[in-house]
């Protein structure tokens, strides 16, 4: 499995109301494994659940004892990782950073 590396194509922002880092580029719903398991490693994630459906992917992650969902949707060609609690916001922020480091 090849390593995450953010393209240039690539972008994130954080949305603190909705408790969501939203990751655009690139990504092919087909191919959202491809894509997901390096970035959970290079994010440092566990991942505890995988679903799927006919135009959705979620995961559930664990990064050290905090829930993150991942979650891709074909229709809205839109990706993100959310917690669940305003608490929890910053582990999100973090792992931004970790994304943009990536680059």
């Amino acid at each position: 499995m090849r390593p995450f590396r953010a393209t240039d194509t690539m972008n994130y922002s954080l949305n603190q109301n909705a408790k969501s880092l939203m990751i655009n580029g690139d990504i092919d719903f087909d191919q959202f494994e491809a894509f997901a398991t390096p970035l959970v490693q290079r994010l440092d994630c566990r991942v505890i659940e995988r679903h799927w459906g006919a135009d959705r992917h979620q995961w559930q992650l664990d990064f050290e004892g905090t829930l993150i969902g991942l979650h891709y949707e074909f229709y809205g060609d839109i990706c993100w990782l959310s917690v669940e609690s305003d608490e929890e916001f910053e582990v999100l922020e973090y792992l931004a950073t970790l994304l943009e480091s990536s680059r």
